[in-house]
């Protein structure tokens, strides 16, 4: 099953280094980022999960959640993150799911759903594919997903990015133009009228009929 954009996100349930976890639960009201791993003691994976460490105050205040998963048993996790620690100077406070029967990344398309057996004797390699981001709204639906290969880090600051224009563009009849970044000027969507825009945009520019920038809303 392969997922898109507004799909709603499968529910699933899951150990992790918090205990067992219903997903759609366990996101509740808010937003949550679901990122994977294809393996603990990884190098690549190691950089990731600190820096999402230091960082995620940040995604509090956007009132979204972080949540880690690898294809490894939660005791693993556990020796991982003193690792992590240790290396990256942060402590992993979010959960990590252990995903030890592939039975998320299956269900999130991240390995094929026919892929036989359980993390025992798999490398990163065989589970190179389990590199995804997924951010799902409090509609538990997806909102973003983004897959990147094992030798290139991934930016997690661009997933604060985003996570910033959509929550406003969700409240706002607005969208949101080419590396934008938060208190910058944005673009009113095509929806809105000429007379809707000087109401809820006084000051807006046209540029072209249907490019139309304005300061970005509170």
């Amino acid at each position: 099953m392969s997922l898109r954009i507004n799909d709603i996100a499968p529910n699933f349930t899951a150990n992790t280094t918090h205990g067992k976890i219903d997903f759609h639960h366990w996101i509740g009201d808010q937003w949550a980022i679901l990122f994977s791993h294809p393996k603990d003691f990884t190098p690549v994976c190691t950089t990731e999960l600190g820096y999402m460490a230091k960082i995620e105050p940040e995604f509090t205040k956007r009132n979204a959640k972080l949540i880690g998963l690898s294809v490894d048993a939660v005791e693993n996790h556990e020796k991982w993150a003193a690792d992590i620690e240790e290396t990256q100077g942060a402590a992993v406070k979010y959960p990590m799911i252990g995903d030890t029967d592939l039975a998320v990344a299956k269900l999130y398309n991240m390995l094929p759903a026919e892929e036989e057996g359980t993390h025992e004797g798999r490398t990163p390699a065989t589970n190179a594919t389990v590199r995804s981001v997924f951010i799902i709204g409090p509609d538990k639906r997806i909102k973003l997903t983004l897959t990147y290969p094992m030798t290139t880090g991934r930016n997690f600051d661009e997933i604060l990015r985003v996570l910033d224009s959509m929550q406003l563009t969700a409240k706002h009849k607005v969208a949101t133009p080419v590396n934008w970044k938060n208190g910058e000027d944005v673009i009113i969507t095509t929806a809105v009228s000429n007379e809707e825009a000087e109401t809820k945009f006084p000051g807006f520019r046209t540029i072209k009929p249907y490019l139309r920038v304005t300061k970005q809303p509170v």
